[in-house]
């Protein structure tokens, strides 16, 4: 029993998922924020115009770096990514996706409003491990990937 309380799961991955852009994909993203700050300007809405170029500078700044690689860690008293330790206090239920295209990844449900679903990617050879691991301690069910993290996906970011 006492190395059940001291159980943990750990493994690295990158904090995101990074897709090589070609110039196509930078000439697209300049002509279509040229265009919504030629909009908005034509508008009068100035200051929305220079968000939108500063806001499509810094998309294109970002685009280009590559991913860290962040510690993760499914554990006795909580989930951790990065820095970043979740209670399970703070999350309400999880789901493990097997069928992702990427491979599978884990998604849980958190009690904060700002941060209500946390997807992290997970080994297939721990899966089984975090799901016993993760079943003692919160319940099971079915989630899915926002729609905004399948459409940054689809267009490359």
């Amino acid at each position: 029993m006492p190395e059940d309380r001291t159980r943990a799961i750990v493994w690295e991955a990158p904090e995101h998922r990074h897709f090589n852009k070609n110039a196509d994909w930078y000439w697209a993203l300049c002509i279509i924020a040229l265009c919504a700050a030629v909009a908005a300007f034509f508008f009068g809405n100035f200051m929305f115009a220079v968000l939108i170029l500063v806001g499509a500078a810094v998309m294109a700044i970002q685009s280009a770096k590559p991913p860290r690689t962040v510690p993760f860690m499914v554990g006795t008293r909580g989930v951790r990514a990065g820095n970043q330790l979740f209670t399970y206090g703070s999350l309400e239920a999880y789901h493990i996706d097997e069928e992702d295209s990427w491979g599978p990844q884990l998604l849980l449900r958190s009690k904060r409003l700002y941060m209500p679903l946390i997807v992290i990617p997970i080994p297939e050879e721990y899966m089984y491990e975090i799901e016993d691991l993760l079943r003692e301690r919160l319940k099971e069910e079915e989630l899915e990937e926002p729609l905004a993290h399948k459409v940054l996906e689809m267009v490359g970011f």
